[in-house]
């Protein structure tokens, strides 16, 4: 199985958050660290991986109604 990245954030803890949530839905994710700012503490860049198969359901599941609206209103 692959590993593809799914989102990144400039704060690991939201890469933290995103993972519980998969965690909840038994999606499995890993969180790899990037950039130099990972040796300095809290703000460091992280991006979340997924399995390749668990791609599109991780990103319903992290994807906010607005985005959800946005993307309905476009197809009117």
């Amino acid at each position: 199985m692959s590993w593809i990245t799914l989102k990144t954030t400039n704060a690991r803890w939201e890469a933290e958050l995103m993972q519980q949530v998969l965690a909840a839905h038994d999606i499995p994710s890993r969180i790899v660290d990037a950039g130099i700012a990972s040796y300095f503490g809290a703000c460091s860049p992280a991006a979340l991986q997924v399995l390749s198969h668990d791609q599109w359901t991780a990103l319903l599941l992290l994807s906010s109604p607005e985005e959800e609206q946005a993307g309905a209103s476009d197809n009117n």
